[in-house]
């Protein structure tokens, strides 16, 4: 008898469909989601569209004789312009760069703090401040370090005798877009450091005990043990990097603003020149537009690799 009045409102629910208070639920449910939704249209969806619907047409505030629909000539001009293939060169750059330097550094650091060694949780809080530190105070801060004429690291390296005089570091042509690279590396690799550190804590230590036991050396254990563990992690952290890298306007703004003689200028410096400065609105959102299709292309072959891993 229990059983049939258990069984019951299954049978309605299957004729009937939903009960009322599933309903009730599901109406307030739509009601909390609702100020995200309309948050997401209003931030992102509305700009999103927006830029793609500007970068098909002539829209330049400094002359506005010239309007309407321009098609595929605001991409034709942005690839053809003098230099853009050097502002997509500095970008393959600065993002390979700054994201191996970042991985390599953070795994290197990660397993150092992971050891047991005295004072490692006041380690493990002090490697986290240049993370936390505003880019544009590191930017400025890094920038009067490497003057030539009072930054501290121009006097230690004369005073060390490493070099013979002072070096204009964001100034020469061939080392400025590598001087913040460098100072990029500084203050992002923190962050793959307590990622990475947070993988390690799930590696198996029996497993490695067990490998060193069997006679494996440091170097067998990590490529062949620790590293494929940690593999969901860094793939995950390494995508996310190389699009924050690619689309960052704030470090190297701050720090060289794109020069000396372009050398420095990256994509997202040229979309802000397009802008702010030539106010070309059309030329910014294609350019815009196509890195844009760059990072769904990213996302895209990232998904696809994460749905083959899984399928196994």
């Amino acid at each position: 008898m229990r059983q049939l009045e258990l069984e019951r409102p299954t049978k309605i629910k299957r004729k009937f469909g939903m009960t009322l208070r599933e309903k009730r639920i599901k109406r307030v449910a739509y009601l909390f989601v609702l100020p995200a939704v309309l948050f997401f249209l209003a931030m992102n969806a509305y700009p999103l569209v927006t830029v793609l619907w500007d970068s098909f047409q002539y829209k330049n505030l400094m002359n506005k004789a010239l309007s309407g629909w321009a098609g595929l000539a605001n991409y034709t001009e942005v690839i053809h312009n003098e230099y853009f293939r050097k502002a997509l060169w500095n970008t393959v750059v600065w993002t390979v760069l700054s994201v191996a330097g970042e991985y390599v550094l953070g795994l290197i650091s990660a397993f150092a703090l992971n050891q047991k060694i005295k004072g490692r949780t006041v380690f493990r809080a002090i490697i986290i401040v240049p993370w936390v530190v505003p880019i544009v105070v590191a930017g400025l801060t890094w920038t009067w370090m490497l003057t030539p004429d009072y930054g501290i690291i121009n006097l230690w390296l004369v005073k060390l005798h490493i070099l013979d005089e002072p070096v204009y570091w964001l100034g020469e042509l061939d080392t400025a877009l590598l001087t913040v690279v460098f100072v990029n590396i500084w203050r992002s690799f923190p962050f793959f450091t307590i990622s990475l550190l947070a993988g390690l804590q799930s590696v198996s230590r029996d497993i490695v005990e067990a490998a060193a036991i069997d006679g494996a050396g440091v170097r067998k254990r990590f490529f062949y043990i620790v590293l494929p563990q940690l593999k969901t992690v860094s793939l995950t952290m390494i995508f996310i990097h190389v699009i924050w890298t690619a689309i960052n306007f704030d470090f190297i703004w701050v720090m060289t603003e794109g020069g000396p003689l372009y050398s420095s200028e990256t994509l997202p410096i040229m979309i802000y020149r397009y802008a702010m400065q030539d106010y070309n609105f059309g030329n910014a959102s294609a350019l815009a537009s196509l890195m844009l299709g760059f990072m769904m292309a990213c996302f895209v072959i990232y998904y696809m690799m994460t749905v083959k891993k899984n399928r196994r």
